[in-house]
């Protein structure tokens, strides 16, 4: 059984989720917050297994408030966005999120994501990784301003890539190169005639060897490196 804190400002929103959740037999909703400073609160309390964290709360915002979490390693966090906020995404990368999912999206997709990032792995909605991806490679720059954390994000300059990207054996270099092209473990077996949990460790090993969090590093890798 997966438990999820559902964090939303909108009452609304926060019934809604709950109410796709709830009728998976594999999902339990556990809480509801109204704000950041309350969802670490009751992170602490309740020990989610993931947190449905919204950006845009008063109080305390949900970049900040996933930073707290995700330092204290209370929870895994899947943050809630929008197409039109690439910041917002760039912030969750450093503040530590395993996953990104579009508010708009259907129930199909917000259960899958509960449950992928529940797995161990991370979630980046298709519509918005081609969009991270180009601004962190054209020049570092955040949208906001700021240079991007590259300490956080696992990428290097493209001229400098990271020494362990000699240990990847030549199908751990594709599965990476696979994976920077935003395809999934199924995706990524489909393309190579593997099985599903031959990818999972070969996943895994590169993960490892890279020294990467998750994913979502080894997209920003693949790209920063010259892979994709």
């Amino acid at each position: 059984m997966t438990r999820v804190l559902l964090v939303d400002d909108q009452a609304l929103v926060r019934s809604g989720f709950s109410l796709i959740l709830s009728v998976e037999d594999d999902l339990e909703v556990v809480g509801e917050a109204g704000d950041g400073a309350t969802a670490i609160e009751l992170t602490r309390t309740l020990r989610p297994d993931i947190v449905l964290m919204d950006v845009q709360m008063p109080v305390m915002d949900g970049i900040e408030a996933t930073r707290r979490i995700v330092a204290e390693d209370l929870a895994k966090v899947l943050v809630l966005t929008t197409f039109d906020h690439d910041e917002y995404v760039f912030d969750g990368l450093a503040a530590g999120a395993s996953g990104f999912l579009l508010k708009n999206s259907d129930a199909e997709h917000l259960v899958e994501a509960v449950r992928t990032v529940a797995a161990g792995h991370a979630l980046l909605a298709p519509q918005i990784t081609r969009r991270v991806i180009e601004q962190m490679v054209a020049g570092e720059r955040h949208p906001l301003g700021g240079s991007v954390d590259t300490a956080q994000t696992g990428a290097r300059p493209a001229d400098a890539p990271p020494a362990g990207l000699a240990l990847l054996t030549p199908r751990e270099r594709e599965v990476l190169e696979l994976i920077g092209t935003g395809l999934s473990n199924a995706e990524i077996a489909r393309a190579l005639f593997l099985g599903e949990a031959t990818v999972k460790t070969h996943v895994s090993n590169v993960l490892s060897k890279l020294h990467l969090r998750d994913r979502v590093q080894a997209v920003v890798l693949a790209h920063r490196a010259g892979l994709v």
